[in-house]
């Protein structure tokens, strides 16, 4: 067992940090919501005042943040507070520039990195069961697997340094496509008469298979649960699709490459998020396009 600190409890964060305390690491949590840090305390982890101080005393530490701005911000903050060699491992989504330089930052400080961003949502988070898809060096991916293999079901070494975030962008673009297509799919054979059990019992076993119809089909009542049968509620929610999205269109410009569909599917869950106050699931945008005329 080992002393962790983790930075940032949000919906995926906390029940993250809690099954690695649940495991029986020495966890140390900071984040800016003293009603998370309370969730903390109550799951028998020891809640600190700044990220810092998280830090201290901690062999590895886990970061999840919103974004590739945050994530530098932090650094400049523990990186001072932790001692030579320590591991961190950044579970958060940003893009892959970011990424590359924070590697370098704790390099240069005398620490290990890895760039870890996850699949698998908050259920995942909590069944303990994400995918990892990670990037950085083979000896510091050793030292992070007695932590890794407690949140994640599934490890992937992508590569070196960035490679973590390449790997989930493209990942999370494909989500972006299929999901759009399960949901066109399913409101075209419910216009035609079919039976949404009948659809699902037809792709979930043809060549339309696919995680978005098996694992999360957006119709309430059919396939395993998901937000669709809670109101939509996330789940993963269309802010973070569109954030994902986005950095998959900045990371093709940035080489050149051409991703039409994708391209289309991010402005099509701009227009989706555009129309209600409430951040649905981004499965969600089966309703929106049940609306749309032809």
């Amino acid at each position: 067992m080992v002393d962790v600190g983790f930075i940032g409890l949000g919906n995926m964060g906390l029940p993250m940090a809690t099954n690695l305390a649940k495991a029986g690491h020495a966890v140390k949590v900071f984040d800016m919501s003293e009603a998370q840090l309370s969730k903390a305390a109550a799951e028998g982890m020891t809640p600190c005042a700044t990220a810092a101080a998280a830090c201290e005393g901690s062999e590895i530490v886990v970061t999840m943040l919103p974004n590739g701005q945050i994530v530098h911000a932090v650094l400049d903050e523990i990186v001072p507070a932790c001692a030579k060699g320590t591991l961190i491992i950044d579970c958060s989504t940003i893009d892959v520039d970011s990424a590359k330089s924070a590697h370098q930052i704790a390099s240069n400080a005398g620490l290990g990195f890895l760039d870890c961003p996850v699949s698998g949502g908050v259920g995942g988070a909590a069944a303990g069961s994400l995918t990892f898809m990670i990037g950085g060096d083979e000896s510091a991916l050793k030292n992070g697997e007695q932590v890794l293999d407690v949140m994640g079901g599934k490890l992937v070494h992508c590569g070196g340094a960035g490679a973590g975030q390449a790997a989930k962008i493209c990942n999370n673009m494909m989500l972006s496509i299929s999901m759009i297509g399960t949901a066109e799919a399913f409101n075209l054979g419910m216009k035609l008469g079919l039976e949404p059990q009948a659809i699902f019992d037809v792709m979930s076993t043809s060549s339309g298979f696919c995680w978005s119809i098996n694992n999360y089909c957006p119709v309430p009542g059919v396939g395993p649960q998901s937000p669709a049968d809670n109101d939509y509620k996330p789940g993963f929610a269309s802010s973070l699709m569109i954030k994902d999205a986005t950095l998959a269109q900045q990371a093709a410009d940035s080489v050149g490459q051409s991703t039409p569909l994708a391209a289309q599917a991010l402005e099509l869950y701009k227009q989706f998020a555009s129309t209600s106050d409430i951040d649905y699931d981004f499965s969600g945008i089966i309703k929106w396009l049940e609306t749309q005329n032809r």
